[in-house]
């Protein structure tokens, strides 16, 4: 009987090692690894990127950021906040973001709203000075919500992106042709392409990221410096539009440039130059002016026998906030005061066509009354050769797509921070939106 006794506890003992398992708690599912993905890892600079997060929980908070350096080593970073959907997935193309350095749904936002990092100086642009390599950009995922500044939570997931300025076969040509300086950038293929002067502002130097975008797009792309460069001017004193005639007929006469004529876009004093040249020079058929002045301004232009003297800038109607950000707003001479007339670029002789770019909430100077000028004085010529391109909440430099907004940047020149305006959404918004009707009026116009 006791035998008996003992195999019955043996196997109820059995059975209840049996039934053990059932009664522990089941391990909960593996959660997949977050990941994130950008497409194109590797793309154009003017073009967006879709970004997607999976893996999370659903409704999880996380804090997307992206880093990336300029070639001297300075560090820009945005971050933005997000939670993911019912799946635990998150695509910046559809999904908002609630907080951070944009809100809304911004494909882009995180590009556009780079800024230097905590420790850098402040004020600086994040601008490709060299075009040959890509700009790497670090996308990082981190648990939680960390303010813009703060020390944000662990990285979940992480990926990297490069944005180039220059697709595969574009040539690049540095120039020293007579008293010309630059680079042309020359895009894949036999061509003919049509031709575009690339001028930019009171920074001076060579500035060749928007050539080499032209390039990318199929325009025959001439970066053009006119001071601050090799051995032209140092500084801004006065001009011979002999030097701007020299490089449009250079273009027009490249086997690679279609004719009969070709294009200039400019920015700033550059955008000025720009209505001067489409003025007195027959080779500008069509000018892409981007907060530009419809008179000549700061150094006096002279051509042949003429001279347009240059409106100044008076220090005292400079404003200087607390933090010594300078704002120019009111700082140019009046180009209506009729002691000013001198000045004006009579922009009524040109034959060819302009495309006016303005932000109307421009802080450098008033472009949006100048473009109001040039439009009045083209119509009372009994001219329409003109398009308006008008954007409420746009700064100064309206650059192509995602170059990040800067507000304030510090002045080459005079070595202060200057107040640009604008609004960071509306100007990104504005970048991309001119930048496809600006290919579409240098195609419409020089074919």
């Amino acid at each position: 009987a006791d035998m008996w006794r003992a195999v019955a506890a043996a196997a109820a003992s059995a059975r209840a090692l049996c039934r053990t398992p059932s009664a522990l708690p089941l391990p909960p599912p593996r959660r997949r690894a977050v990941s994130v993905a950008v497409s194109p890892a590797a793309g154009l600079a003017d073009e967006r990127v879709e970004t997607r997060v999976a893996g999370l929980g659903p409704g999880q908070p996380v804090t997307l950021r992206a880093v990336a350096a300029d070639e001297s080593g300075c560090l820009f970073q945005s971050c933005a906040h997000y939670r993911a959907d019912g799946r635990g997935e998150l695509h910046l193309g559809t999904d908002a973001s609630h907080g951070g350095d944009y809100t809304g749904v911004e494909p882009m936002g995180l590009f556009w709203s780079l800024a230097p990092a905590g420790m850098e100086r402040p004020y600086q642009r994040l601008v490709p000075r060299s075009t040959g390599t890509p700009m790497k950009v670090e996308m990082l995922v981190h648990q939680g919500h960390s303010r813009p500044g703060a020390i944000p939570g662990p990285v979940v997931a992480k990926a990297e992106v490069e944005r180039w300025f220059t697709a595969p076969g574009v040539r690049r040509i540095r120039l020293k042709e007579g008293g010309v300086r630059g680079s042309l950038f020359l895009p894949q293929g036999d061509g003919p392409f049509p031709g575009v002067i690339d001028m930019y502002g009171d920074e001076g130097g060579l500035i060749e990221f928007r050539s080499s975008l032209l390039a990318t797009r199929g325009f025959a792309a001439l970066s053009l410096p006119y001071f601050d460069f090799e051995d032209l001017p140092k500084v801004m004193k006065e001009f011979k539009l002999e030097y701007f005639e020299e490089a449009a007929r250079f273009l027009q006469r490249h086997p690679k440039v279609k004719g009969p004529g070709v294009g200039v876009i400019g920015t700033g004093k550059g955008a000025e130059l720009a209505l001067s040249m489409i003025t007195f020079l027959p080779e500008v058929v069509a000018a892409v002016c981007i907060s530009g002045c419809s008179s000549n301004t700061v150094a006096d232009l002279h051509y042949g026998e003429m001279t347009l003297p240059g409106l100044r800038f008076d220090m005292n109607k400079v404003n200087v906030s607390d933090a010594g950000v300078f704002d120019t707003f009111e700082a140019l001479d009046d180009p209506r005061n009729p002691a000013n007339s001198s000045c004006t670029i009579p922009i009524e002789k040109a034959e060819g066509h302009f495309l006016l770019v303005v932000g109307e909430d421009d802080r450098m100077w008033k472009s949006s009354l100048y473009a109001e000028l040039a439009i009045a004085r083209l119509r009372q010529h009994g001219k329409e050769n003109f398009e308006l391109l008008s954007y409420p909440g746009a700064g100064h430099r309206i650059d192509p797509p995602s170059t990040p907004f800067c507000q304030v940047a510090m002045d080459r020149v005079l070595g202060v921070p200057v107040l640009g305006g604008g609004e960071s959404k509306a100007h990104a918004h504005a970048q991309e939106h001119s930048w496809g009707k600006i290919q579409e009026f240098l195609h419409l116009h020089l074919g």
